[in-house]
């Protein structure tokens, strides 16, 4: 049904004709790509994966490099005891002693990598779950914000629905208008009854000019949730008037089918769309990532009593040399060099009650996500029970008032030849007016109440086809 809805084509009124038109699918569209809340939770989706290859550097191994050059302006001197170089000095003599040349190089490089460090395993793992937390907000996100859009594309197509029935009323009350002044003129009709609808249409015009501009916000409110510039610019495609509120998709049985839920639109009962719910359901599955990634924390934490091993290596060049700079002395006798490789073994023995007080912390993070997934599991069921009733009563709402639109229909034609003929009264055939504007409303009003709470539904469950259809390409993979 919401398929048939996006490829209806209205005949253009003039509020129609004065800015872009877009279908459902194209809204939906343009606010997945340029949503602000939607672009901002990509961007968290991107630091996540940036830090899971940050993650990853704490398993492969290092290389640094280290190079320094030093001038010395006066080779600093150490006392030294005489008696060191001449045997017959006084002890107590000390003898001033130059350490150094005028320019010294050293050259160090060292690799390091690492055999056995639990929090760095443990980290990368850790990174993943968050990784997955911010790629299931970014699919909530994209729900969130495409049912926003369905809302307010429905909401706009009312507003549209009442522009076009207020016109409507006014049409029809200036024609009767008209008639029954040239009928006064005659001698057929009193002047209250040419008073009473000059009254009438005085206050249908304000009515027709609210309409409008409530039609207008409307489309603002769709524009904004676009993150379209020019807010006046975006027109709606369709009519609620269009929509066959007998081609069912809440049925007598008791079962409703949910457009996109599956290839084939099978239904499901109450019971299994509970259970889809908690499959599905955006909020649900963040609690149940976020679960996993307090436990990966806390063995994080666990892993901070294992020993971390790690493999060295060093190659090191020293050269002094004085006069004037020559790079690492003029000769090798002015050059010493190093190598050493070793294995490196840290064991953390005691750092106070800091491990055991955040392990704990953590375990107590873990049982609060818990509670919070409870609870939120059984407001679920109760959401998505609230809203099958409601695309149940939406629905039956609306093929009742599809017949009330026919009777009054049928009522108007009868009140006005009636009128037209001098057997039927002006006091009749306003009110068989009032009442076919009424039911025609009340109409519309049924099909916004039965697509929303359909919208509704879907994001309950947490299935929205729109935003199942663009998969990978709308969590702003790169």
């Amino acid at each position: 049904m919401l398929a048939a809805l996006m490829i209806i084509v209205a005949v253009p009124t003039q509020a129609q004709t004065a800015g872009r038109q877009v279908t459902l699918d194209e809204a939906v569209g343009l606010a997945v790509s340029n949503n602000r809340d939607v672009e901002s939770a990509r961007m968290n989706l991107r630091t996540a994966r940036q830090q899971v290859r940050e993650a990853w550097s704490s398993v492969f191994p290092t290389l640094d490099l280290d190079l320094s050059y030093t001038r010395n302006v006066s080779v600093a001197s150490n006392f030294l005891p005489a008696i060191i170089f001449d045997p017959a000095a006084d002890p107590d003599e000390l003898v001033a002693v130059k350490f150094g040349a005028d320019n010294v190089w050293n050259l160090q490089l060292r690799a390091e990598q690492p055999l056995f460090r639990a929090t760095a395993f443990i980290g990368v793992g850790t990174a993943g779950r968050y990784e997955s937390l911010q790629r299931e907000i970014v699919r909530g996100s994209l729900i969130e914000v495409a049912t926003r859009v369905k809302l307010a594309y429905y909401a706009a197509l009312l507003a549209d629905e009442s522009v076009r029935l207020s016109e409507n009323s006014v049409r029809r009350v200036r024609q009767t208008l008209d008639e029954t002044r040239k009928m006064f003129e005659a001698g057929i009709s009193s002047s209250y009854d040419v008073l009473r609808l000059e009254v009438e249409l005085a206050n249908l015009e304000p009515n027709l000019r609210r309409s409008r501009n409530t039609a207008a916000a409307a489309k603002r409110n769709l524009a904004v949730e676009l993150a379209v510039t020019e807010m006046d610019s975006i027109d709606v495609v369709g009519a609620l008037r269009d929509e066959d509120a007998d081609e069912a998709v809440a049925t007598a049985n008791g079962r409703v089918r949910l457009a996109g839920v599956t290839e084939d639109s099978a239904q499901r009962t109450i019971d299994e769309l509970v259970v889809l719910a908690r499959e599905n359901r955006s909020d649900l599955r963040q609690l149940r990532y976020t679960e996993q990634l307090r436990q990966a924390e806390l063995r994080v934490e666990q892993s901070e009593y294992l020993p971390t091993v790690s493999l060295f290596g060093t190659y090191s060049i020293a050269a002094q040399q004085n006069g004037s700079p020559a790079f690492f002395g003029s000769s090798g006798d002015q050059r010493a060099y190093g190598r050493q490789v070793g294995v490196s073994v840290s064991l953390p023995i005691f750092a106070g009650f800091r491990r055991p007080a955040r392990t704990s912390q953590k375990r107590t993070a873990i049982d609060q996500v818990r509670t919070q997934a409870s609870l939120l599991s059984d407001r679920i069921e109760s959401d998505v029970k609230a809203l099958y009733e409601e695309v149940g009563e939406a629905h039956s709402r609306a093929r009742a008032q599809k017949f009330a639109v026919s009777q009054a229909q049928r009522g108007y034609g009868i009140a006005r030849a009636q009128y037209r003929e001098g057997i039927g009264s002006q006091l009749e055939l306003t009110d068989a007016e009032v009442a076919l504007r009424q039911s025609e409303f009340n109409y519309a009003e049924a099909i916004h109440d039965w697509l929303t709470a359909e919208a509704r539904l879907d994001q309950a469950i947490g299935i929205v086809p729109e935003i199942e259809n663009v998969g990978s390409l709308a969590l702003g993979a790169q």
